[in-house]
């Protein structure tokens, strides 16, 4: 299949790779001439012309979108010109889930296709594919299948329900995601700060062998505590969004909508809290510590970006 991608961040381009490795073609649009080298890299065609890029692609046409939830509304603004009705586009980014319903009504009143795609999998689905929860027309995710089983971990992709699904699946997996990483962080903190004298890569390997918390996690975790034990130059500044910044996003979303759903999420407005307040915990208290455990994980599985200790004043 020939598909049309917008985007090519870092899971973008694994994505892409995936896609061109399965034996599909994909044609790749950008704002500047980077995206000429970016695509060839991966295997696929890039240009900066909207119609050249459209003109590459069989009617009915798939746009893949894996750009930032808000660049979402303007790139669907510029490439609006140029679909037709039957057109598929998919929204594999973590957007919020009522402006994926939003976006679904507003395209199907001019009879083009939206699906809402969850991806969840980091730097390693590039290797061993990604999870994807998909929302929208059931007819449609069929007509797309062939690419989510390129892209998609082995029995790692589904259809789960009607548009606005498949990012809230992705936004509760993200709200759980906030939970667990926390508890370990708070874990880890309670460990280092004991009266033993605990070697957290040695608790963090047996923890690791099959324990009731073994988990990706944990795993990723004691990578880096192998690496690096103090997990010094790690900042307690833990940020929330890809950037590494403090925004809102799917662990706020998940609160608020939780709220709005009457049901308490203690676990994950905590988990909330303690990111927004980072900032404020000093790099070398037990809290800092914590925080550090759960940047250290996130940069493990993203590689977001990490802020690096602010030098101390005699250095």
């Amino acid at each position: 299949m020939k598909v049309g991608l917008v985007g090519l961040g870092r899971m973008g381009t694994d994505i892409a790779k995936r896609l061109v490795n399965g034996g599909h073609e994909v044609f790749v649009w950008g704002r500047s001439d980077k995206v000429f080298k970016n695509a060839e890299e991966v295997g696929a065609r890039g240009t900066t012309d909207m119609q050249e890029f459209f003109n590459q692609l069989p009617s009915p046409r798939i746009i893949w979108l894996m750009v930032t939830s808000d660049a979402v509304d303007e790139v669907l603004q510029k490439t609006m010109p140029y679909l037709s009705k039957g057109d598929i586009v998919v929204d594999g980014g973590n957007s919020f889930f009522k402006d994926s319903i939003r976006r679904a009504s507003e395209l199907k009143d001019k009879g083009i296709n939206f699906l809402d795609v969850g991806t969840s999998g980091g730097i390693e689905g590039e290797e061993i594919g990604y999870c994807i929860m998909v929302g929208g027309e059931k007819e449609i995710f069929h007509k797309i299948e062939p690419i989510l089983q390129k892209i998609a971990t082995k029995d790692g992709y589904g259809y789960v329900g009607k548009s606005g699904a498949g990012h809230f699946a992705k936004m509760v997996h993200n709200g759980i995601e906030y939970g667990m990483m926390e508890s370990i962080g708070e874990g880890a903190a309670m460990l280092k700060n004991s009266q033993f004298d605990f070697d957290l890569r040695e608790v963090f390997r047996i923890y690791s062998a099959k324990s009731i918390i073994d988990s990706r996690l944990v795993s990723w975790t004691l990578n880096e505590l192998r690496e690096n034990p103090d997990l010094s130059g790690i900042s307690s500044i833990i940020g929330s969004g890809g950037s590494g910044e403090k925004i809102v996003g799917e662990g706020h979303w998940t609160v608020q909508t939780a709220k709005e759903m009457g049901i308490d999420v203690p676990a994950i407005e905590a988990a909330v809290r303690v990111r927004d307040s980072s900032d404020k915990d000093s790099e070398s208290s037990p809290s800092g510590f914590r925080n550090k455990v759960v940047a250290a994980m996130r940069w493990q599985f993203g590689q977001h970006p990490v802020k690096k200790d602010k030098p101390k004043e005699n250095e």
